[in-house]
């Protein structure tokens, strides 16, 4: 067969969808005049997932919200391959992505039964700590989900076929972005109050002249151990640094992989990104199955070393495949490149996935242990289907990069000295749960074992917290970034997963809807109003082994909340357990700091001065009524009108738990209205 652009479903129907605006698939059409004369409270570039749930967050939130997107289908990564999430972490985490894996489970119930094999391979897997179990998703239902989340918000509007090609700037303001159609000449001007670019590359904030980086910083910029040009191995198995200690291995996935820098890293920057690949979505079952002809130009020594990797177990029997193997280089032309570029370099990686697919079922010289497991996979017949069956965009690990008002490096995702977690920052938005993980750059080899740029960090990796800063623009108070945040090379290897930016996506939308109540802009806004927003709304920006925001336990956000305060030196919150002495006085020195609005405040020297884990549990246990007087008493003795908490409000001497504590304290923090 003869397979096409991977963009050609952007030319699709091409005349219906650049002379309208649509309220998302299903809406009525709203003509493109009436786009181009309104202004819009957020305008988000990409509906990538990060793109559709920060659209949905400010249209619950009352904004008038305006998606627009390159491609004609929605979702990204998530509709043209994924498969299965990857989040090691399989409890809740934000809402829209909590209710998005609920309605995907909901449609295969609904539509295949109760316990049904579809059903369950939606669901998480609690046998196995590997980021290829469950949950899982065909990429057809993930877009049938995300187009009905679209559709049923009326603030909505969602064009499609357009990039972004200028913008107009008013000292620290984005006033408007002028989109060029994919396959033409028309343009769209789209006035908006506030921006957000969700794009995998970045487009919006590159057009808005905002300071961004491609490529691999040097390891003398952020004193990254792991920066720039370097070939590693990994370590034996029985060396010393599996050996430390590790969060819930459950929870967070494998823990393996420290790597050993070999002698040829030289730490050198670069504008060398991550490879590409398509995950083609493949199934034996010849009913619905396409099984693939040799591509156009067809070349074996083109199509890239290394073995294809496979995300198991797709519902309705079928996989999703890295097929490319390391097709090293095309990529890194790509996050600078203009569309017609991109379109080449992507084609490059399909006929790549598609022509290994033919190697292994051809030719002579593919093995016959190859050929054997490979015979019978053919394209799924129901995937793609306005597409030849193949996926409609690349999977672009990594393109442009903002450099923030906070950069996050590779030290934000390592076990911060004298706690057992990553340091700790005040104004966190979301949560990474995927190791230090890079792809290889480029196609130089040493040893003929060792890609330059390819390791896993794991060991001394933990759960990182991810800043608000990260996702704010130099020089605009209203453009947020929640898709190409600002990050080192190296430490997007911890953030450059779907769950993370839909986080970080819903954040931002948070975010903006806060600064539209307050008539300001989102970088002006208090942070820490923003993150009493989102631990209310039940959003992880603390990760511990030990809490399920899904459980009905009223402390939970106020937990959440002090993880980012300094009250936890490991991942293990405790909140049922006692208050005891020694924990009540380190927790309230930390309290009078923050009610004085100490402007040397730092979170993580408050955890390293916690009582050791081992001693958490030493001295008597605290009781409500004397833990409430102390706080009333540092309340008193601060400048600032800080709601008191009611004397009397528990029978003398009940004992008080670390989680009914931090309840008590959040609620203090809170300005007394005037």
């Amino acid at each position: 067969m003869k397979h096409p652009s991977p963009f050609l479903s952007a030319r699709w129907c091409a005349c219906l969808f650049l002379a309208v605006g649509l309220h998302a698939s299903t809406h009525a059409a709203v003509p493109s005049a009436d786009v181009e004369q309104r202004t819009y409270d957020l305008v988000v570039a990409g509906a990538t997932p990060s793109g559709i749930v920060c659209a949905v967050r400010a249209a619950r939130e009352g904004l008038n919200v305006l998606l627009i997107n390159h491609a004609q289908h929605v979702g990204g990564f998530m509709t043209s391959g994924g498969g299965g999430w990857e989040a090691p972490y399989d409890g809740a985490r934000s809402p829209l992505y909590d209710e998005i894996l609920r309605k995907i489970t909901a449609y295969y119930r609904d539509t295949y039964g109760e316990g049904s094999p579809q059903h369950l391979a939606s669901l998480p897997d609690l046998s196995t700590d590997s980021r290829l179990g469950r949950p899982k998703v065909e990429p057809r239902v993930a877009e049938l989900i995300f187009e009905r989340l679209l559709a049923d918000e009326p603030r909505i509007t969602v064009i499609r076929g357009f990039y972004p090609a200028s913008a107009e700037r008013e000292d620290n303001l984005l006033r408007a972005v002028t989109f060029r159609e994919m396959h033409g000449a028309r343009r769209l001007r789209i006035a908006g109050r506030n921006f957000a670019d969700c794009m995998y590359e970045g487009d919006l904030a590159a057009v808005a002249g905002v300071p961004w980086r491609v490529g691999r910083e040097a390891r003398s910029d952020y004193n990254e151990p792991h920066a720039g040009v370097i070939f590693a191995v990994a370590r034996p198995k029985d060396s010393v640094f599996h050996k430390r200690p590790k969060i819930d291995v459950r929870k967070m996935g494998p823990s393996n992989g420290v790597e050993i820098l070999m002698p040829e890293s030289t730490g050198e920057g670069d504008r060398s990104v991550m490879a590409y690949n398509y995950r083609l979505i493949l199934t034996k079952k010849p009913g619905n199955r396409i099984m693939v002809s040799k591509p156009e130009g067809y070349d074996p020594a083109i199509l890239g070393d290394g073995k294809p990797s496979i995300v198991p177990d797709l519902p309705n029997d079928k996989i999703a495949w890295n097929g490319g193997g390391r097709l090293l280089g095309p990529q890194n032309a790509y996050p600078e490149g203009d569309w017609t570029t991109r379109e080449e370099i992507s084609r490059r990686y399909l006929n790549a996935a598609i022509g290994r697919l033919w190697f292994y079922q051809n030719d002579p010289a593919a093995s016959a242990q190859e050929r054997g497991f490979w015979k019978d996979y053919g394209l799924a017949k129901d995937e793609f289907v306005d597409n030849s069956h193949v996926p409609y965009e690349v999977y672009v690990r990594e393109a442009r990069r903002i450099i923030g008002r906070y950069v996050f490096t590779e030290h934000d995702a390592l076990v911060a000295p004298g706690i057992e977690r990553a340091p700790i920052q005040s104004d966190s938005v979301a949560i990474t749960d995927w190791p230090l993980d890079l792809a290889a750059c480029t196609d130089r080899m040493v040893r003929g074992k060792a890609y330059d740029g390819k390791l896993i960090v794991a060991d001394v990796w933990r759960p990182a917290q991810v800043p608000y800063r990260t996702l704010l623009v130099q020089g605009l108070d209203n453009l947020l970034v929640p898709q190409c945040l600002s990050s080192t090379h190296v430490g997007w290897g911890t953030i450059r997963l779907e769950p993370v930016w839909m986080q970080t996506g819903e954040a931002a939308a948070y975010a903006i809807a806060l600064a539209h109540r307050h008539h300001t802009w989102p970088a002006l806004i208090d942070s820490d109003k923003l993150l009493r927003t989102l631990v209310q709304a039940r959003t992880m920006v603390s990760f511990f082994n030990d809490t399920n925001l899904a459980s009905p336990d009223a402390t939970l956000p106020a937990v959440q909340y002090f993880g980012t305060k300094g009250f936890f030196s490991t991942h293990d919150a405790r909140p049922a357990a006692p208050l005891t002495e020694s924990v009540a006085r380190a927790w309230l020195a930390t309290f009078e700091k923050l009610a004085r609005r100490d402007a040397a405040f730092d979170p993580t020297a408050e955890a390293r001065a916690l009582p050791p884990a081992s001693a958490e549990d030493g001295g008597p246990a605290v009781s409500a009524d004397d833990f409430l007087a102390r706080i009333n008493a540092i309340q008193s003795s601060v400048k600032r009108s800080l709601t008191p908490l009611p004397a009397g409000s528990v029978p003398p001497g009940t004992p008080l738990s670390r989680g009914k504590a931090c309840a008590l304290l959040y609620d203090a923090l809170v300005e007394r209205p005037l």
